[in-house]
């Protein structure tokens, strides 16, 4: 069975790659950003220094900060507007996955016309975005580098799936230089959704030997930096290895897809608005126990990656040794033990439910669950 396989077609990683983006920005042509972030960026002044490098080489910017932290239809259709208005000719997304999935909404209706609404799916638009340019600044969602864009419609009060390969950016970055002094929490939570991608394209049925390998040596890299990235922020090493674990799994599942995990973790964030990486981090294990029924030596896989020693083990020891090694990360790095910490109530889980099983990330789940499973998962999650 043929395989696409789908990446920026430059990507640059390591310490000092933010200058060499910006070369190879004015070397492609391109003369007025917007460029898409959030308020907390500009904030700490990291916009502004990424401006100040852009105008030292004669690149104009608009900066647009609207970006909330679970991006809206709204922030799309403000970001269009600021770009229109001063006639930018490429897009620079700075942050972690919400300013990227918001830069790529406005890139690809900006070439593509209509609204965001129009493109949830999978490969829905005609023609390819505007140029986007990725600089990253956690180590986790991998939008950087993917054609997957969550958007918050804010009507229907769900996260739209819109996987698209002319959301792919055309140059993505990866400086552990601006990942330093990040919080705790927002370290802990973007790994673990590293962690989750990682894992859900290891057992998705559209997994092939490239994204296996990506996968499993993502795995690697998470369970031997993230704590230490965690509990020692300034450690530019330990940022630079969770930098290429989160590059790889999203390597992986941007090609192998994900699964329930996210399908379910779309609906927490898009009808509480919570955080994506905490939804996954408690999903995880659960909807891993129900894929257990059928994909048990994967998993036991995972555990080995994890640091386990599954020698002797059958694989469905194997497998929820994974489970416990998961548990066991999560609540090394502080990650809530359950979603009613998060203010989840049993009485929306029918709905929770509901929406899921509409979500494009759960068509690669290693098997297909009903309403009432899904309804269970969310149950043993709370």
């Amino acid at each position: 069975m043929a395989a696409k396989f789908f990446i920026p077609s430059v990507n640059i990683l390591g310490q000092n790659s933010v200058e060499e983006a910006i070369n190879d920005i004015k070397a492609l042509g391109y003369n007025k950003a917007l460029v898409v972030t959030d308020k907390p960026l500009v904030d700490i002044g990291l916009v502004a220094k990424v401006v100040d490098k852009l105008q030292t080489n004669a690149i104009e910017s608009v900066v647009f900060d609207g970006v909330q932290p679970n991006p809206t239809t709204g922030n799309v259709e403000a970001g269009l507007t600021l770009l229109a208005q001063n006639q930018c000719d490429f897009v620079i997304s700075l942050g972690g996955g919400s300013p990227h999935d918001c830069a790529k909404g406005i890139a690809l209706v900006a070439t593509n016309g209509g609204k965001i609404q129009d493109y949830e799916g999978v490969d829905v638009s005609a023609k390819a975005q505007m140029p986007l340019v990725a600089i990253n600044t956690t180590a986790g969602t991998a939008s950087e580098m993917t054609r997957f864009c969550i958007i918050t419609d804010e009507a229907r009060h769900i996260k739209m799936a819109i996987v698209d390969k002319n959301t792919t950016p055309i140059l993505s970055v990866n400086d552990p230089e601006l990942m330093l002094e990040k919080p705790k929490s927002l370290t802990a939570a973007t790994g673990m959704d590293a962690l989750t991608h990682a894992v859900e394209a290891y057992v998705s049925i559209a997994a092939n030997p490239i994204t296996d390998a990506c996968a499993i040596k993502a795995i690697e890299l998470i369970q031997a930096n993230l704590i230490n990235a965690v509990q020692n922020g300034d450690d530019i090493d330990a940022r630079e290895q969770m930098a290429y674990a989160q590059f790889l799994a999203g390597m992986a599942f941007n090609n192998a897809s994900l699964g329930y995990v996210h399908a379910m973790a779309h609906q927490l964030g898009g009808f509480y608005d919570l955080p994506h990486g905490v939804c996954n981090a408690i999903l995880l294990p659960h909807v891993q126990a129900y894929n257990a029924k059928v994909v048990p030596q994967r998993l036991a896989d995972v555990a080995k990656a994890m640091d386990v020693d599954v020698s002797g083990l059958t694989a469905e020891q194997g497998a929820e040794a994974a489970l416990d090694a998961i548990r066991s990360l999560s609540k090394a790095i502080d990650i809530p033990a359950n979603l009613t910490e998060l203010g989840v109530k049993a009485e929306d889980i029918p709905t929770l439910a509901d929406n899921a099983l509409k979500d494009a990330c759960g068509l690669t789940n290693p098997q297909q669950a009903t309403h009432e499973e899904i309804c269970q998962i969310f149950t043993n999650a709370l």
